[in-house]
């Protein structure tokens, strides 16, 4: 499914700002798309498509594409029910909306994405 489809579908997800999906955003743990689940390929800190891994372009604190190089200005997506909500990112000075990637599972539970 590509990302035009998921807006339309309304789901909430990351994408890098080369177009890579990045995950679900979601606390449910189960489920093999989320970024809140450590065995799957989008929560994983061993996935080369996770956030969470530090050694990946999309983890690295020196990557572009990674929401925690605090210098990028090509951070990735949040879409929020198929809506694109702002940047996830360290990065200050982004103009728009900005969620640090610390507090990204606040902004999970204050929207109720649990599923």
């Amino acid at each position: 499914m590509n990302i035009l489809q998921r807006a339309e579908q309304g789901q909430s997800f990351l994408v890098a700002n080369d177009g890579q999906f990045l995950g679900k955003l979601s606390l449910n743990q189960y489920d093999s798309e989320s970024i809140s689940n450590s065995y799957g390929s989008f929560g994983s800190q061993y996935s080369s498509t996770s956030i969470k891994n530090q050694y990946s372009q999309y983890g690295s604190p020196y990557s572009s594409l990674s929401p925690f190089n605090q210098y990028t200005s090509t951070p990735p997506t949040i879409y929020i029910r198929g809506k694109k909500h702002g940047f996830l990112t360290k990065n200050k000075y982004l103009s728009g909306t900005s969620i640090d990637p610390d507090a990204l599972n606040d902004l999970m539970r204050k929207n109720n994405l649990v599923y």
